[in-house]
């Protein structure tokens, strides 16, 4: 099932509404979707561009990106969503590592796609990218299954592709993947899917277009709103959704009467992904929402995914759940297994594998040779299966040859009444080697202040030992977070 599923059956459905900051909304029916991805696949088509070709888009939260990404799968070529917050060089690097042959862009971001080496076809939404679809050719398109050329986040370096080989398959008949969690969880034809995430990211894209497989409504914020996506739950009687921890921790923080002014009655499912979710923060969205949250962990290489649910969680708090996609295996330094509860990296085997686009050094140091990979990540696994995550690799502080993960350190620090947000970074110390220190953005209507320092500093050690909390802290506006609530450590660092 896709697109062209739906505009048979429900044409007048919709199958994007577009929030813009001020509530105003856009709504892109399926016969409106399928109409428009269709002209511009067999304009991209004419335009010289065949099966495994590239089509890259730039642009913030829109109808028109899902048209592209539309179009691109369903004439067998890649769609590569570029992250609109990068520079201009940024951008530069990720149409260029693609091999991008078009792009799709905006007004508003069209000075970021100047690329001087860039030999493609550009379409700006307005005036050139209707001409295309105006000027596409009516002749019909043999429809095959395409897919998304993923791009890491870059929390810890340049971004890097993920290419995942075409399967050829008509069109409508590609491997069920996440349209088969949405499956699980209970979505069926006529649900709505909150989207309050960049659709530039691999997890808001993808099941963005999953929910269009089965038939549902995506409902998509141009920015997210603490108190608007509360508003847009009720007034589209959202079924599912997903979010970020840093997106919980900004509701909770509402005020107690904004909290309760919504009917959330029709929320069945709560997705969410991307970061470690506090303890304390979890437990207080299924106080509030109730035991409709469901967790995953996964990567955008595909390595292999653990998930929880509410019930599952509350009797393993902290956990991201046991496998349903490969096996989890918890490796020392040294390759050996670890022992129940003990911290080490986390691989997967059994699932599919993967590689970085142009960077077979760091496909090849992200492999065993023995059917395992990792991304990076620290944890350890329960008697009973159940993988929590400690930390990344990258951001682990050795201090005084002692390791301390600062997630530890963040998650307490978050729920202190007057922090927004934290991260937690290893500086030097001439004795030690390196210390944890804190880099806090503060609650609206908070200051900073040596005592509110001193007051910090002492809920964490009320809470941790005092080798895993900061002996500094220092404030600043915003933390550089991705829009999918990854912290960028390196700019902290740098």
């Amino acid at each position: 099932m896709y697109v062209g599923t739906w505009a048979k059956s429900a044409p007048e459905r919709a199958a994007v509404i577009v929030v813009a900051a001020d509530g105003s909304e856009h709504v892109t029916t399926y016969r409106e979707l399928d109409e428009r991805s269709a002209r511009l696949a067999r304009w991209l088509r004419a335009a010289g561009l065949g099966s495994g070709d590239v089509v890259a888009v730039l642009a913030d939260n829109r109808a028109e990106l899902l048209e592209v990404a539309w179009a691109a799968q369903r004439s067998g070529l890649y769609v590569t969503a570029v992250n609109r917050h990068l520079t201009a060089a940024e951008v530069d690097y990720i149409v260029a590592d693609s091999g991008a042959r078009a792009l799709v862009t905006t007004p508003e971001l069209a000075e970021l796609a100047t690329g001087s080496s860039w030999s493609l076809v550009r379409l700006v939404t307005g005036d050139s990218y209707e001409k295309a679809l105006a000027e596409a050719p009516d002749e019909p398109l043999e429809e095959v299954e395409g897919d998304i050329l993923l791009y890491s986040s870059g929390t810890t370096g340049h971004p890097k592709g993920i290419k995942r080989p075409l399967t050829g398959a008509p069109m409508g008949e590609a491997p069920i993947g996440v349209a088969g969690w949405l499956t699980a969880l209970g979505m069926v034809e006529g649900d709505v899917y909150l989207c309050p995430a960049p659709l530039y990211h691999a997890a808001p894209l993808g099941w963005s277009m999953s929910t269009h497989r089965l038939g549902g409504t995506v409902v998509v914020l141009e920015r997210f709103d603490a108190e608007q996506a509360l508003a847009q739950l009720e007034r589209h009687r959202v079924t599912h959704s997903q979010w970020v921890p840093t997106m919980f921790v900004r509701m909770l923080k509402l005020p107690p009467e904004v909290r309760a002014r919504y009917d959330l009655s029709a929320h069945r499912v709560a997705v969410h992904a991307a970061a470690p979710c506090p303890v304390e923060v979890k437990r207080a969205m299924i106080d509030w929402w109730g035991p409709i949250l469901t967790e995953y962990y996964a990567s955008t290489e595909g390595i292999g995914a653990t998930m929880i649910d509410s019930a599952a969680w509350l009797a393993h708090p902290g956990s991201v759940g046991r496998p349903i996609v490969g096996q989890v295996h918890i490796l020392g330094p040294d390759g050996s297994e670890l022992p129940v509860g003990e911290d080490g990296q986390v691989w997967f085997s059994g699932s599919l594998g993967f590689s970085y686009h142009n960077d077979q050094e760091k496909t090849a140091a992200a492999h065993d040779g023995k059917g395992r990979a990792t991304v990076g990540d620290i944890g350890h696994v329960d008697d009973e299966g159940y993988l929590y995550l400690t930390d990344r690799a990258n951001f682990m502080i050795i201090s005084g040859g002692v390791n301390v993960y600062p997630r530890e350190a963040e998650d307490a620090l978050i729920t202190h009444p007057a922090v927004l947000d934290v991260a937690v970074i290893g500086v030097p110390h001439p004795d030690l080697g390196e210390v944890p220190h804190a880099v806090v953005q503060l609650a609206q209507g908070q200051a900073g202040s040596p005592e509110l320092t001193t007051e910090l500093l002492a809920y964490c050690r009320a809470r941790l030992a005092s080798i895993k909390c900061p002996r500094t802290v220092e404030y600043v506006a915003e933390l550089p977070r991705t829009p999918t609530g990854k912290l960028v450590k390196r700019l902290l660092r740098r």
